[in-house]
């Protein structure tokens, strides 16, 4: 017997505790690879069992037969669509005869060759079964009639139609509220025709005929057929079938007769018919053209329609269940490759980070194993490139701020060079400022008292030249006063968006004369489109002016001038050049100075080339010149197309 001591543990606990550890560990397997294989499965076959016994419940408590009558009334509806289709043909046919030019005149004169001649074409181009032309008493003077498409088209006259209602009114000139054109059915030896009539009247609106347009019927139910995908047959107002695209049985009654008690009716009826041992659905739906009833249009449907219907749904079910099992397949496929891919995946970038290719991702976002291992995959390769990058953004930074010094101290010579010169440029206007109004007056006070002593010394040709010298020194003196005024006078620029080829090309026409006088051949090489910047137009045609003006005089026995301008993006580049006696190397870095000049005296005050700097450096721009004794001198200019905010706020407005 066991030990009374021993603590033996309740079969029942050790139940309870077994059936709570298997839970645990069932719970934490549906986290794992191994459920996430099956999970899917599972749930794919339960949601397809519920959608195929959805679809199943659908399908047979749907009632087969409602849809098979609304398919059977939609027929009847599409055939009386095509009905009024077909009278829509017939009234464009009747409008191009009726007002044809000599229709008139033929049916008063009875010429049923003139009515042959222009009605055939339209009938033939139209495709008509039949054209009917009446005169005033309903007595058939042409006529066209063919029994099928293809047939020829027999000629006809004498017939009465006076006896037909259609015809009568049209004769008549009746109206009703849809017009004056009238429909009716005649049979005719092609075989029953749907016409439709219209009056044709002459100049004095006088009723001279009338004119018919018909359509077979056997063509009309076969068109009606093929739109409305539903036999099709037209009965007259007893309920007598007229027409019909079924072969009927000949020599008895037709089963697709209706009392006349429900012909004509005003509603669609349903019957059920028996033919050639088949069974067969009719709708009975009114047949009214131009608001007048012609009888009945009949819908004709098989009933083992809905045999085929439900043969349908037996394929339905079939394609779902086949595609439902394929879904099943290829999820399986695609579970394989879930695990398999990733990991060769992992394996083909680790292949490639051990290449130096650290911007391999793995791009897996997984819950489980494989999951684990992609992002520690991608933490590892992260820190690699951040390590990486880090350095080679530090090599780049460094390039990049020794490109910047080299800018800057290219800018700190130039911006120093301009200091200098505006330092001077500020001397002289400081100068101009202070002095310009006192000498002046002063000049002008002696040149007016030396032309005053030079009529009182007449007689005296020394005093006179005396007074003469006197008189053209203060003249030289007013003018060189005069330039100092301008250069302290230097005005801001007014901004505007020009096109400076255009300005260019303007002081080429204002310096003609000049150039032309000089014996100056001039050489231009500007752009085919126009180079759109913004500027002082004013004050860069003065620039301009004053090199082309000191390049011609720097040519005294003629010689070339080349003006040349090019497009350099941001920036535009203008060159004029001449072949004169050039500038001395020692005066190349003073000729921007005031007051200095190399022309003889009495040429120049040595202002121009001063101001011209100016007004290039207030535009945000650059002035250079290049000079070789006895060859010539290039002066370029080098202009922003969009100068600084500080220029541009000082915009002209447009």
């Amino acid at each position: 017997m066991p030990d009374p001591g021993l603590d033996l543990m309740n079969p029942q606990d050790r139940s309870g505790e077994e059936r709570s550890s298997f839970f645990s560990r069932l719970w934490l397997q549906a986290f794992r690879l191994r459920a996430k294989l099956i999970l899917p499965y599972l749930v794919l076959t339960l949601g397809v069992a519920f959608v195929g016994i959805f679809i199943v419940t659908r399908l047979v408590t749907s009632t087969v037969r409602e849809r098979f009558v609304n398919q059977l009334y939609q027929a009847a509806r599409v055939a009386s669509d095509g009905e009024v289709r077909l009278e829509e043909d017939h009234l464009s046919s009747l409008r191009l005869m009726v007002f044809t030019v000599g229709v008139p005149d033929a049916l008063v004169k009875g010429d049923s060759q003139t009515l042959s001649d222009l009605l055939y074409p339209l009938a033939l181009n139209d495709g008509l079964d039949s054209v009917v032309a009446l005169d005033s008493q309903g007595k058939e003077i042409f006529g066209l009639a063919r029994s099928g498409p293809s047939a020829q088209y027999e000629r006809s006259s004498g017939a009465e139609f006076a006896k037909y209602s259609f015809v009568e009114k049209a004769l008549q000139g009746q109206s009703d509220p849809t017009g004056d054109k009238f429909t009716g059915v005649v049979t005719t030896s092609a075989g029953e025709m749907l016409y439709t009539s219209a009056p044709v009247r002459t100049s004095t609106d006088d009723v001279a005929g009338v004119l018919l347009v018909g359509t077979r019927l056997d063509a009309l139910v076969q068109d009606l057929k093929d739109q409305s995908l539903a036999d099709v047959a037209l009965l007259d107002p007893s309920g007598r079938v007229l027409s019909s695209s079924m072969m009927l049985p000949a020599g008895t009654e037709s089963p697709l007769d209706m009392p006349v008690a429900n012909s004509g009716g005003a509603t669609s009826q349903i019957k059920e018919i028996n033919l050639y041992g088949r069974t067969y659905q009719v709708v009975y739906a009114p047949w009214v053209v131009r608001g007048d009833s012609l009888g009945t249009i009949a819908a004709i449907l098989p009933s083992n329609f809905v045999v085929s219907t439900e043969a349908t749904s037996r394929n339905q079910f079939s394609l779902i269940f086949a595609g439902a099992t394929l879904a099943v397949i290829i999820l399986g496929y695609v579970l394989a490759q879930s695990i398999a891919g990733p990991i060769l995946r992992l394996r083909t970038m680790a292949q490639a980070v051990a290449a130096g290719d650290l911007e391999q991702k793995s791009g897996l976002k997984r819950t489980d194993e494989i999951g684990d291992l992609a992002q520690a995959f991608d933490v590892m390769t992260a820190r690699l490139q951040a390590r990486t990058n880090e350095a080679n953004r530090l090599y780049e930074e460094t390039v990049e701020r020794n490109r910047q010094l080299a800018e800057m101290y290219e800018r700190l010579q130039t911006a120093q060079q301009q200091l200098i010169q505006s330092e001077k440029l500020a001397a002289v206007g400081q100068l101009a400022a202070g002095i310009v109004h006192d000498v002046k007056n002063p000049l002008g006070v002696i040149k007016g008292m030396a032309e005053e002593l030079m009529e009182d010394a007449a007689d005296d040709p020394d005093i006179r030249q005396g007074l003469t010298v006197i008189r053209d020194n203060a003249d030289r003196a007013n003018l060189i006063v005069t330039d100092l005024l301008k250069f302290a006078r230097q005005s801001t620029p007014t901004m505007q968006k020009r096109d400076l080829r255009e300005t260019l090309e303007g002081c080429l026409r204002l310096t003609d004369y000049l150039i032309r006088k000089g014996r100056v051949k001039v050489e231009t090489d500007l752009p085919s489109e126009p180079v759109w910047a913004t500027y002082d137009p004013q004050q860069i045609e003065q620039v301009v002016i004053n090199l082309i003006q000191n390049a011609v005089q720097a040519m005294p026995g003629g010689g070339d001038l080349e003006t040349r301008m090019v497009d350099q993006g941001e920036q535009v580049l203008i060159e004029i050049s001449d072949t004169g006696k050039g500038i001395e190397p020692d005066n190349l870095s003073r000729i921007f100075e005031p007051f200095f000049t190399t022309k003889p005296e009495g040429q120049g005050t040595g202002m121009g080339l001063a101001v011209t700097y100016g007004i290039v450096s207030r535009h945000g721009g650059q002035i250079d010149v290049r000079s070789q004794i006895d060859e010539g001198t290039t002066f370029s200019i080098i202009l922003p197309k969009e100068p600084e905010e500080a220029l541009v706020s000082q915009r002209a407005p447009v």
